[in-house]
């Protein structure tokens, strides 16, 4: 992960200094580059964590979909987005991909 001393939970960065004023171009997209590769990394410890909920799924015989999960975890997206002062809707559309792929994976391994 990044070193996100600068990093304002609340606001996204800190106010003081922008990153423009204090990066080059090059530093700008290697920085981005580290983040793209810590999104992967997230994406695929979700991934192994969602198997693992389908292992015990299919080990307790429960349905492969669990809509009220869904829902808390598009709340959860939807409230960290706003956390974060990101569109809501990108982050839920994510989201949604991500559900999808993983009940698309529970329902293969079934």
């Amino acid at each position: 992960m990044t070193d996100d001393s600068d990093f304002d939970s609340d606001a996204g960065i800190d106010p003081e200094e922008s990153p423009v004023d204090s990066m080059s171009l090059d530093e700008l997209r290697g920085e981005i580059e580290e983040i793209d590769h810590d999104i992967v990394e997230l994406i695929a410890r979700r991934t192994y964590v969602a198997d693992t909920v389908a292992s015990v799924k299919a080990e307790r015989d429960l349905p492969t979909t669990d809509e009220g999960q869904e829902e808390r975890v598009m709340e959860r997206a939807g409230e960290n987005a706003e956390r974060y002062e990101v569109d809501a809707n990108l982050v839920k559309a994510i989201f949604r991909l991500l559900i999808e792929l993983n009940k698309v994976e529970q329902r293969d391994k079934r």
